[in-house]
């Protein structure tokens, strides 16, 4: 699943970019391609942020009934791209617009930003799940620091033994671990800042979502410097056959932008 280089439309008509968004590399994109000439970008949110950032160019808010809903609006819209630059979690996202981008025969690439990687001094536990995540707890730690959106927190819900600090933009959704403290911020955040946090709440252990970028990544140099173990939930995999850019400039070249108009 891959843009043709060089994309262009044909003379007279406007090329219309379908960005699925909800992070921050789709709102640089979008924004990058709303000031190119010949250029209309639509960017579509899930809507499971009720106050997403400000966007530019059209946006839709919504889902599109699975992958054949949206291979049809490709058709409808006549895009002549789709960018998927989805949360690095949001696999069910990919899998429909890798199936609507095959079935309509609209290029298509997934714009991922590069996932966190351990350094010296780090003490990480991967694992392959929320559940796994979960099961990993209770020999690391007791006062635990979650890190994974609003969404599945069902998985510690029977830890009863530990209590959570949990950490999210919006409400989270129950159920919730039966000692929990709900904490709403959103990034990004500092290294001083989510030092003193981890010391103010007495964490001995934090579990995140290997999201990557540098709005978030403050909390693991935080707990590298104080020695805590981290459980890092790794990415889903992308469907078979398809790959993913990790930047907007490759998405932008992709696209058939020159480097110095980026």
């Amino acid at each position: 699943m891959s843009l043709r280089p060089h994309l262009r439309p044909p003379a007279g008509k406007r090329l219309h970019v379908l960005v699925l968004g909800g992070t921050t590399e789709a709102r640089e994109l979008a924004a990058s391609l709303a000031t190119r000439p010949g250029v209309r970008v639509t960017t579509s949110l899930a809507g499971r942020v009720s106050r997403p950032g400000a966007q530019v160019g059209d946006v839709r808010i919504g889902g599109f009934g699975g992958a054949e809903g949206l291979a049809a609006w490709l058709r409808e819209h006549k895009a002549d791209a789709v960018v998927d630059a989805t949360h690095p979690f949001a696999a069910a996202i990919t899998a429909n617009a890798a199936r609507a981008a095959a079935a309509t025969g609209v290029p298509a690439v997934v714009l991922r930003r590069p996932g966190w990687r351990p350094g010296p001094g780090d003490r990480w536990h991967p694992a392959d799940s929320l559940t796994e995540a979960a099961a990993l707890l209770p020999s690391l730690g007791r006062r635990v620091f979650l890190t994974i959106g609003r969404l599945g927190l069902a998985a510690f819900a029977g830890l009863n033994e530990a209590h959570f600090l949990v950490r999210s933009v919006e409400a989270p959704e129950p159920p919730l671990p039966a000692h929990s403290e709900v904490l709403l911020a959103r990034g990004p955040f500092t290294v001083d800042g989510e030092r003193a946090l981890l010391r103010e709440h007495r964490i001995d252990v934090l579990v995140t979502k290997d999201s990557g970028g540098e709005a978030t990544a403050a909390k693991l140099v935080a707990a590298r410097g104080l020695g805590l173990p981290v459980v890092v939930v790794r990415r889903p995999p992308l469907p078979p056959g398809v790959s993913a850019v990790p930047d907007v400039p490759t998405v932008l070249s992709r696209l058939g932008f020159r480097p110095q108009m980026y």
